[in-house]
């Protein structure tokens, strides 16, 4: 009987996970195509309601959160129009993430913009990555250098702590995985951090990262 009870609160539980992730995708954000930068961390501020449900578990609220969510679900939609490189560095990574289709070139400088202005200021947007926590934690021994190009942006993350270059090697793997996989690789992480709790694994790297880079058109990273 004991048995039997935790399987069933085991299969409870997973179908509870699974149900909180649609929920999110089920939410209107950012249908525009004027969202699509999903990786702009802090422009458009405005734009869209509070964020609800497993989202606001899975990440800090703020003015953004709501606009920075449009962005990430408008580049993930669009994922098969990202080209990304990433090389990783003896002391971090250097990634370009480009796109040929202007709507989705304009939003990842948005969301790379966003997202560095976070990092600067220390407030968190993570629905889906088990190793931003470590960056966000560690963002004052992070030197950044970003340089936006015609269809996107090339970005430069280092650092002189070993732990903060393997979680910067580890997010750059993850954001590739998007940028290959789309909604398929965005379920698997907000489930993961969902299973792990709302912080998620306090480790470097994410169970399964891989040091090698997989994109369509351009291999390595950027992020």
């Amino acid at each position: 009987m004991k048995r039997s009870r935790k399987i069933a609160f085991a299969v409870a539980a997973s179908l509870g996970v699974a149900m909180a992730v649609a929920a999110v995708f089920a939410q209107p954000f950012g249908m525009g195509p004027g969202m699509m930068h999903g990786m702009d961390h802090g422009a458009a501020a405005g734009g869209h309601g509070p964020m609800a449900g497993a989202t606001a578990m899975l990440t800090k609220q703020d003015a953004g959160s709501s606009a920075d969510m449009g962005l990430v679900h408008d580049l993930v939609m669009n994922h098969n129009k990202i080209k990304r490189t990433v090389t990783n560095l003896p002391d971090g990574i250097k990634t370009v993430t480009e796109s040929d289709d202007p709507q989705v070139a304009q939003t990842i400088k948005a969301h790379v913009a966003s997202m560095s202005q976070r990092l600067k200021d220390g407030r968190e947007f993570n629905i889906f990555s088990t190793t931003l926590p470590v960056l966000f934690e560690n963002r004052d021994k992070i030197k950044s250098v970003v340089e936006v190009t015609e269809k996107g942006s090339i970005v430069t993350r280092t650092s002189t702590d070993a732990k903060v270059v393997a979680a910067l090697q580890g997010h750059a793997a993850e954001v590739t995985e998007l940028a290959q996989e789309g909604m398929v690789a965005m379920r698997r992480g907000m489930m993961a951090r969902m299973a792990a709790g709302s912080r998620g694994p306090q480790a470097g790297m994410r169970p399964g990262a891989a040091s090698e880079s997989r994109t369509p058109a351009g291999n390595e990273n950027s992020h």
